[in-house]
């Protein structure tokens, strides 16, 4: 199969762009694979990509940034859609431009808005999942709305855990569409595993509100306070970088807790340490703590939704407590601090544990729904869900919108016509 991914921008840092990186390069094993990225801003990507993957942009923001098309607001991209203030007509004309060209047997979207232009833009040959890496309960109610209208032309949406996939299922009502979970994959470690021997506690991500950190910093004065011999490093960076180090300054805690810039690949460091922690108030996955127990680490973690709970099995391989509880996070911590056998036992649980989430099995599954997609496309299997799914798109829009997607089409048909001429 020739495997096309569509994402945001390949070029910077974060969840959905590791794990579609690697995703594809474990694909590219067997098959033809590129990953096309709607932006870029800089020369090259901040993650190593495997050479057999081919990475392509659609935007160069060094140098189209102030094109008059991308000061006009996209008609395709959902209005409540996070990014949508970053997508233009000079997208919706190059994404369309991309999707009726590609030689694609399979295209893969890797965010609602991204997804939307594939079920409206794609040809009717070219197989359409869609990947969620947030969660459908995340979605603001609008974008929720757009989404139903439109994902009924999707062959497949994948979600990251299972129970998020039963939230599709129960609340979405896609007749035809296939919706089931499909885990990120971590690759294989290849530095020797953590002992649980050092004197360290690894965190790992963006510096944003959303994880808190600044909850984390405040919990590990518990553990330096009873273990002044431990460290916490934090590695990552975002918004939140200065309030944090006037927090572990307030905390007299310069000499436990390390704000350690963004570190790639992660491996090298989740290795020297013995603990991994994650606080978040929201995870919709849970990439890092794979992460840390892949590389032997027990993992204490905040039991959001929706992934830490599918990830994490609680007093075996990690500790899972409540968002929000500074005092359980910090106990959690001290008690696999304080007790070397249970950290090990913890360590040794999380790496056979985290085996499941290896790029073998992911990968098999992720095969098996492209291939079942591209058969369905090719039968026509789709053909009757895509017709009725095309009316219900536009239902209770008027004609403004229909037409708008219409407009969009007709420009790239002519662009590609005359190009051809």
């Amino acid at each position: 199969m020739k495997i096309s991914f569509l994402l945001h921008n390949a070029y910077g840092i974060g969840g959905t762009i590791t794990t579609t990186f690697n995703l594809a390069q474990a694909l590219a094993a067997r098959h033809e694979v590129e990953i096309v990225s709607v932006l870029r801003h800089r020369e090259e990507p901040n993650l190593t990509l495997d050479p057999r993957v081919a990475l392509r942009p659609l935007v160069d923001l060094r140098r189209e940034a102030d094109d008059p098309r991308h000061h006009r607001p996209s008609r395709v991209f959902p209005r409540a859609e996070y990014r949508y203030r970053q997508y233009s007509e000079l997208t919706d004309l190059r994404i369309g431009e991309h999707l009726a060209g590609t030689g694609a047997d399979a295209v893969v979207g890797t965010r609602p808005g991204l997804n939307v232009h594939l079920a409206l833009q794609a040809p009717r040959r070219v197989a359409r999942i869609g990947q969620e890496h947030l969660t459908l309960d995340n979605h603001p109610p609008r974008l929720r709305h757009a989404l139903r209208r439109a994902y009924g032309r999707l062959d497949t949406v994948t979600t990251v855990t299972e129970a998020d996939a039963a939230a599709y299922r129960r609340k979405m009502r896609l007749p035809g569409v296939r919706v089931e979970a499909l885990p990120n994959s971590v690759p294989d470690p290849v530095l020797p595993t953590a002992d649980g021997t050092a004197k360290v506690v690894v965190a790992a991500g963006r510096l944003v509100p959303v994880k808190r950190y600044d909850l984390l910093v405040e919990a590990f004065a518990v553990v330096a306070a009873a273990r002044p011999d431990w460290q916490l490093r934090i590695y990552g960076k975002g918004e939140e970088h200065d309030r944090l180090r006037r927090l572990i300054t307030d905390l007299r805690l310069w000499n436990n807790v390390f704000l350690m810039g963004p570190a790639t690949p992660m491996e090298a460091e989740w290795v020297k340490g013995s603990i991994g922690v994650a606080a978040s108030s929201f995870e919709p996955f849970g990439m890092t703590i794979v992460e840390a127990m892949r590389c032997g680490l027990p993992v204490v973690s905040t039991d959001c939704p929706h992934g830490p709970r599918e990830i994490i099995e609680d007093g075996v391989d990690g500790r899972l407590v409540p968002v929000g509880d500074r005092a359980a996070l910090g106990a959690a911590l001290l008690e696999l601090v304080q007790d070397d056998e249970r950290r090990g036992r913890s360590g040794r649980a999380a790496l056979a544990n985290a085996r499941r989430f290896a790029p073998g099995p992911v990968v098999e599954q992720a095969e098996r729904l492209l291939a079942d997609a591209v058969a369905a496309r090719r039968s026509g299997r789709r053909a009757a869900v895509r017709r009725a799914s095309v009316r219900g798109a536009f239902a209770g829009r008027g004609f403004a919108a229909r037409d708008a997607a219409l407009s969009v089409a007709g420009t790239v048909r002519r662009r590609m016509r005359g190009a051809a001429s």
